[in-house]
């Protein structure tokens, strides 16, 4: 018998941010899993790139910013109907609280919180969303573990986490799933742009971790799979931590 609880064979799946980093590998390990991957990012040439790697048929690729509501309306205008949704397009700034400028909250909560809460709004309005889909919401460990310098990106990251508690209250009638990521330090751009903010080597910043290493895109991926597939119908409005077991490590 080929039994899979977590075979996603016959979905389709909706990943924001899929032109680099998580949201890449999680398009790619929802494709591997039988998937149909609609893929959206801002840089035409990377999502490319996400395209190329993506196994099976059937995929597609629209490229638009979705911190622009415009760009978010047409986009879920070309949208089929939706078993899965991961909203992973997110930036993050480093800087202490006495510097922050408008400007910096605006860059962050752009597309880490106004940018989701609209798209699902149009996905919602449209009628995009299949009875019995799973959402999930790429957040982080920031609100829980704080770091000098943190501020802004944690306070989006605790914005995103509320309302998509609020969000699986209100969407449970229709039995759609809605449940949050909440990563420590994973290696992508964002995390090497940030090397000389954390003012140690990555060496010793690893070391820290119980598992002694940060997380890998695949591990956040893994765990996209699980919240996507039918073996997780009985999850909604929750929170997971994926951490290597540093609790309060660096975020």
């Amino acid at each position: 018998m080929n039994y899979n609880p977590f075979s996603l064979s016959g979905k389709t799946i909706l990943v924001t941010g899929a032109s680099s980093g998580i949201g890449r590998s999680i398009a790619v390990e929802c494709s591997k899993m039988g998937a149909h991957v609609v893929i959206t990012g801002r840089n035409e040439e990377r999502l490319a790139e996400t395209q190329s790697m993506l196994f099976g048929d059937g995929h597609i690729s629209i490229s638009a910013d979705i911190a622009e509501e415009q760009q978010v309306e047409s986009l879920v205008e070309q949208l089929p109907v939706l078993d899965g949704v991961v909203h992973c397009a997110g930036v993050g700034v480093r800087k202490p609280a006495q510097a922050i400028k408008k400007s910096d909250i605006d860059f962050v909560f752009a597309p880490n919180v106004i940018a989701p809460i609209l798209l699902q709004k149009h996905l919602l309005k449209k009628k995009r969303i299949a009875k019995s889909a799973s959402i999930v919401f790429i957040a982080s460990r920031a609100p829980f573990a704080p770091a000098v310098g943190n501020a802004v990106y944690s306070a989006s990251k605790g914005a995103i986490i509320g309302y998509a508690k609020t969000l699986g209250l209100e969407l449970a009638p229709k039995q759609i799933r809605v449940n949050c990521i909440c990563p420590a330090m994973v290696w992508t751009d964002l995390i090497r742009r940030d090397a000389e903010t954390i003012g140690e080597s990555f060496a010793e910043a690893e070391a820290r971790y119980p598992l002694k290493r940060f997380g890998q895109p695949e591990d956040v991926a893994y765990l996209s799979i699980y919240l996507l597939s039918d073996a997780s119908q009985w999850m909604t409005g929750s929170c997971i931590d994926i951490t290597g077991g540093g609790e309060l490590t660096l975020v």
